[in-house]
């Protein structure tokens, strides 16, 4: 059985933005790396297959994902749910997809692992910490059309809607902390 990451990186960074960030915020310093080369690290790490869904005109991300030997699948997203269809259609022959969000940079690989794993027995898998549901959220391929009907700012939520989520309770916040802010960045280091 095959389990892979889709990471969605193909966001426009509208509230980083907003709040006085320049350019994309997967291309912003978080420590020695970007933003995104950690989320990816993270990843990597897993030793699972992996796929990046990201924007045609993020060449920070493509360079660093042709650098690292990993597949992009370009994509002028309209919203998280048009990324998961196009990463999930991109892989067809998986049994099953983690759905990660590439400005979370702090979940650990055994997470993935742990996730992925799950997904042997359960039709949908995420980790959670003190009881608050995290990333990266795994579907199995019982789901796979659902997944690839997904449009717009949905993200997963109709395919999690009314179905049973098996919960992986970790000990570990990372699962739950993305990067929307720039002051986020300083705070994380």
């Amino acid at each position: 059985m095959t389990t892979g990451i889709v990471i969605a990186a193909a966001g426009r960074s509208e509230r980083f933005i907003r709040a006085g960030g320049s350019g994309n915020k997967l291309n912003a310093p978080l420590g020695e790396r970007t933003l995104f080369a950690q989320t990816l690290q993270q990843a990597q790490a897993s030793g699972l297959p992996l796929v990046v869904v990201t924007r045609p005109d993020n060449q920070p991300v493509r360079r660093h994902c042709a650098a690292h030997h990993v597949e992009t699948v370009l994509l002028d997203s309209r919203g998280l749910g048009d990324s998961i269809a196009a990463g999930v259609a991109a892989r067809p022959q998986w049994d099953g997809w983690l759905i990660h969000l590439a400005d979370m940079p702090f979940v650990p690989a055994e997470i993935f692992r742990q996730t992925a794993a799950a997904l042997q027995k359960y039709a949908i898998a995420r980790p959670c910490v003190n009881g608050r549901p995290g990333h990266p959220v795994g579907f199995s391929a019982t789901l796979r059309n659902a997944l690839c009907a997904l449009r717009g700012d949905d993200g997963g939520r109709s395919v999690l809607f009314g179905r049973e989520v098996h919960l992986i309770s970790v000990d570990n916040p990372g699962i739950v902390q993305d990067i929307d802010l720039p002051s986020q960045l300083a705070d994380s280091e």
